[in-house]
């Protein structure tokens, strides 16, 4: 029986999440660390801060001394990535 709360991740995996969807929802939230819910593929969406303040490593990581553009990057997208989707 699948998963009826996926994570990001595992939706990306099944190709429901395409990879240009999870790069807005990086990009929504490196624009405005205040982002709410940004809609994905198939009526799911993700509550990007929420996500990010609930991955450890994220967390840590913005708010270490001068993190790289690049290193932020892939702390937000891991956490999106680990995220549990929601259905819309």
């Amino acid at each position: 029986m699948p998963d009826p709360n996926p994570t990001v991740g595992e939706l990306f995996k099944a190709k429901a999440v395409a990879d240009d969807e999870v790069n807005a929802a990086v990009d929504a939230f490196l624009a405005n660390p205040a982002t709410g819910v940004v809609p994905l593929a198939n009526g799911c969406r993700i509550n990007v801060a929420e996500a990010v303040e609930a991955h450890p490593f994220a967390r840590a990581t913005l708010s270490g001394e001068k993190p790289t553009p690049s290193r932020k990057r892939k702390a937000v997208r891991a956490a999106i990535l680990l995220a549990r989707a929601q259905e819309a």
